[in-house]
């Protein structure tokens, strides 16, 4: 379930309300945070804070429906129009921010991060991947070393190291994060626009080379993609094979 919620008409709190799952994301939740994305906008949001319900901000995606055909679809298009959209998008992270968690606080603009704050990126882990805009996006915000630690070892950064690469922007709750968003909501949003848009043009906006991109469809495409999944349905350590 996607929440929704007002705060004196220029913020629009979008929250993930799934607490029996830690808000891991399938595909008809990434569907419904994109329709509510785009209702925001329609109803003149100048600001959007992603906040979450119960104990994790979003724990990633719900691994028992990954394997949906229509699931990739749908995830990189509402991160897209999260990063795309005219306006400041606020993350305010409590908990567990964990593979797609990490991706959808990676595609906010700024991240509002409390103490209990963790990301993370366990892909290699299960034999899954993210796309090259999450690689070039995380190191973008938090760093090539940090990037390096979580991609190829699977590290988690606490709220300490989260902190020092670079992916918290203020430490603080909910209420932080939409007291900043009222802050920012009374800016000139045409100015706000342009600098959102010249940020990503200039500083994201490259081809993704035909080799990475094919990296990519061959880690989906994997006998090691299908023994991760056995793997987690046995509960036991996959054996990964590289094919």
């Amino acid at each position: 379930m996607i929440g929704t919620q007002r705060h004196d008409d220029a913020v629009h709190e979008i929250r993930l309300d799934r607490t029996e799952r830690r808000n891991a994301l399938d595909t008809a939740h990434c569907r419904d945070l994109h329709a509510a994305v785009d209702a925001a906008l329609a109803d003149g949001a100048r600001v959007l804070v992603l906040t979450g319900e119960g104990t994790a901000f979003c724990s990633g995606a719900d691994l028992d429906t990954v394997g949906d055909p229509d699931f990739l679809a749908a995830l990189y298009g509402m991160l897209h129009r999260l990063a795309e959209v005219p306006v400041p998008v606020v993350a305010a992270v409590h908990g567990p921010a964990i593979g797609a968690g990490t991706q959808l606080a990676l595609a906010a603009d700024l991240r509002v991060v409390d103490q209990a704050g963790v990301f993370g990126l366990p892909t290699a882990g299960l034999g899954l991947a993210v796309d090259p805009w999450t690689v070039r996006r995380l190191a973008l915000v938090a760093g090539g070393g940090a990037a390096r630690r979580i991609l190829l070892a699977c590290e988690r950064l606490d709220h300490d190291a989260a902190r020092a690469a670079g992916l918290v922007d203020r430490v603080g709750d909910r209420d932080t994060a939409l007291a900043w968003a009222a802050e920012m909501a009374a800016l000139a949003p045409l100015t706000l626009a342009y600098n959102k848009l010249a940020v990503a043009r200039l500083l994201e906006d490259a081809p993704v080379p035909a080799e990475v991109a094919a990296a990519f469809d061959a880690c989906w495409a994997s006998e090691d993609l299908v023994e991760g999944r056995r793997a987690r349905a046995e509960k036991r350590a996959p054996v990964f094979r590289g094919v």
